[in-house]
């Protein structure tokens, strides 16, 4: 029987290789470096185990899962959410390739390619994704090998239109893959939509309690699958069992979480938007978002990230000083709401320039909202501002 995304996140242990004998809950840690082949028999399915950088059962549990939630045909748990980026670029990219990415992309992936560029002479091609006809040039022009794109966009907020995109990248034989930390699973699947593959960082909302960092990389076909295995294999990009279990345990709690941040952000980004001192909100769940309508399309729920614009470098500096709930920390998704000026941290590696073209001014303030009482957040940022 077919169920619902929600109720496989809440049965976790049903995705394990083969069955705990005592019917644990939570299926057993398998925190061990090597398995005894001559101690394996087909209990555990006919598979045997030899070394925890290549398989893992705990490790596979919840592969498995994000397998079935993405609709794929394959995953790899990564030791980072950025180690999902590279083991991308590792299967798919070689010396001298090209690669598409919508110019407002996680400044990680941005210093990756910049790496990927200098090692290996990879030529980027950086383009807005919500010109088509941009992008079609570039496509057209240049053998592209991969077209990576966010949805939403970080910190910019775009939403990009995936089943295009898809279809554009197919046109010109190039594989599409998509980050999908921002959205999640619970809200948008982007190998539904087209896309080859669909990578995460679990750090964030997925684990959504910011004591791990952790990723994962889901491929649409086998052989796309067999491919990403045995590049996380031979670069070691696997991630260990006990770090695994960490996202296990905030994975059931993920559609009531993503209502919630999407429930308060959008209240405080409303009052943002009444305020003088603030010049430009963008949340995608705002009618004044100019991708409102696909975002409401294309997702179930809107992540609870948004971005705010002070009327001076000087005054969002201050809001950030002087808050008390609001912490000045990188990364969301977690319970405790966050705020950072991108120029200064996520997007350090941006020149000002590359942050102007993405939308990203010198007073841009990123706010990840937690889970806490909204009247608190509200009066955190009347205080901050006085």
């Amino acid at each position: 029987m077919k169920k619902h995304i929600e109720t496989n996140l809440s049965h976790i242990a049903a995705f394990a290789p083969f069955e705990d004998v005592a019917g644990a809950s939570h299926f057993p840690i398998y925190n061990t470096g090597t398995f005894d082949l001559k101690k394996q028999d087909s209990s555990n399915g006919g598979k045997i185990y030899d070394y925890t950088r290549s398989d893992n059962p705990t490790r596979e549990m919840l592969e498995n899962l994000f397998t079935q939630v993405e609709g794929g045909a394959g995953c790899v748990c990564t030791h980072t959410g950025i180690a999902s980026v590279a083991l991308l670029f590792e299967t798919v990219l070689k010396a001298n390739s090209h690669i598409l990415v919508e110019a407002d992309c996680y400044g990680g992936t941005f210093r990756l390619l910049k790496v990927f560029k200098e090692k290996y002479n990879i030529t980027v091609h950086f383009a807005d994704f919500l010109e088509f006809d941009e992008m079609e040039k570039i496509l057209s022009e240049n053998p592209i090998d991969l077209v990576l794109c966010e949805s939403p966009t970080n910190p910019g907020l775009k939403i990009i239109d995936l089943k295009s995109v898809a279809k554009l990248s197919k046109k010109y034989h190039a594989l599409f893959a998509v980050d999908n930390s921002l959205a999640t699973f619970i809200s948008q699947r982007p190998l539904e939509l087209g896309a080859d593959f669909s990578l995460f960082s679990t750090t964030k909302y997925i684990s959504g309690h910011g004591a791990v960092v952790a990723g994962a990389i889901v491929a649409k076909t086998q052989e796309l699958a067999d491919e990403i295995h045995y590049y996380a294999n031979a670069h070691g990009r696997s991630q260990n069992p006990m770090d695994v279990y960490l996202i296990t345990l905030g994975i059931p709690t993920l559609k009531v979480r993503m209502a919630e941040h999407e429930k308060v952000s959008i209240k405080i980004a409303e009052f943002l938007e009444e305020q003088d001192y603030i010049t430009k909100v963008t949340h995608p769940a705002l009618k004044s978002h100019p991708q409102y309508d696909l975002a409401k399309e294309q997702m179930d729920y809107i992540p609870g990230v948004f971005s705010a614009d002070f009327e001076s470098l000087e005054l969002a500096e201050k809001f950030i000083e002087n808050t008390k709930i609001f912490g000045e920390k990188c990364s969301f998704g977690s319970p405790d709401s966050r705020v950072e000026i991108p120029a200064k941290i996520s997007h350090a590696s941006f020149s000002k320039e590359e942050l102007e073209a993405i939308g990203i001014a010198e007073g841009t303030v990123r706010f990840s909202i937690g889970l806490e009482n909204i009247e608190d957040l509200i009066e955190d940022i009347k205080q901050a501002v006085k």
